[in-house]
């Protein structure tokens, strides 16, 4: 058993979400020890992570954050079992942690599940959809740029940097001049169709996926949050805090993996230096998953989304 874990509650919990949160038993695991303060949850969703934790963590309270009015509505419905131990609040993760962090707010658990959750996938009107008859792919759907002004607007140069830096495409420059000489694109399913023969074929993801997150991350800037994110965390006076972050592809995968090391590095000398002067006391805590924890077989059988699914933990003691 991985984790004091009330299988009933538990149960119930799950059972009445449609969505199964990705590594639920590794995150709750994760954060068993925490023994006061507040624990935020930075990408809420449909409310899973945050429900188990609030389940597991008796008395503690929990701040969950999400930019999505969806995703808040209804995690709003399915937290009031939790009364007063939760509060939610609507932006990016980046500056309403921030916000939390200077009210002073005692934060002893940060989480983070980056990128696209199954909420905006499963809605085909918001655009993430390989079979979506919209163009949007926003996050946040009260902002004006969606996925259609980076198909339709940007230049072939704009969109061979996207694919390139953010779908890790090989053939960006070919894909990238087939989107501009063909066109306006209306719906995600037509610009799916239309370049599916310029896309990888067998392989076991679906032949517009990387295409997709390319676009998908150049719309929302999730990795300039993501960095963001990291940056409050690492300027915040923190103590005893555990950081969690689950992504779900290698872009993000490296990001943290880099800042995890960086914070746990003592000595910060230049790698030529005949000894020793920073004073070998930066690290602002240690790494706690050597390696990325993923989903088991159990997991992937009950969720297949899974798959991709990252988790990297850190603990801050300074």
């Amino acid at each position: 058993m991985l984790y004091n874990y009330n299988k009933t509650i538990g149960k119930k919990l799950l059972n009445n979400s449609p969505h199964i949160p990705v590594l639920y038993k590794e995150v709750v695991k994760s954060f068993k020890d925490i023994e006061d303060g507040v624990v935020v949850d930075c990408t809420m969703g449909y409310g899973g992570h945050s429900a188990l934790l609030l389940e597991n963590l008796k008395e503690k309270k929990l701040i969950g954050i999400d930019q999505d009015k969806t995703a808040i509505e209804f995690s709003t419905n399915r937290l009031k079992p939790f009364k007063d131990r939760v509060e939610i609040r609507k932006g990016r993760f980046s500056e309403v942690l921030k916000e939390i962090l200077d009210e002073g707010i005692e934060v002893k658990g940060i989480l983070a599940d980056i990128g696209v959750s199954s909420l905006q996938l499963d809605k085909k009107e918001r655009g993430f959809s390989y079979e979506s008859q919209t163009l949007d792919m926003r996050m946040d759907d009260s902002r004006d740029f969606s996925a259609s002004d980076v198909v339709n607007s940007y230049s072939q140069n704009e969109l061979e940097r996207v694919l390139r830096d953010y779908g890790e495409l090989r053939n960006y420059k070919k894909l990238a001049s087939f989107i501009v000489a063909n066109r306006p694109f209306y719906s995600a399913k037509e610009l799916s169709e239309a370049i599916k023969h310029l896309m990888p074929k067998g392989k076991k993801i679906h032949p517009s996926t990387l295409l997709f997150q390319a676009i998908r991350i150049e719309v929302n800037d999730e990795l300039g949050e993501l960095n963001r994110l990291l940056d409050v965390i690492e300027n915040s006076n923190l103590k005893d805090t555990t950081v969690g972050i689950i992504s779900f592809h290698s872009l993000e995968d490296r990001i943290v993996k880099q800042r995890f090391s960086k914070w746990a590095k003592k000595c910060i000398c230049p790698s030529d230096a005949f000894r020793c002067e920073c004073g070998n006391d930066n690290n602002i805590g240690k790494i706690i998953t050597k390696k990325p924890i993923t989903a088991s077989q159990e997991e992937l059988k009950q969720n297949p989304r899974s798959r991709s699914a990252k988790l990297r933990v850190f603990k801050i003691e300074r």
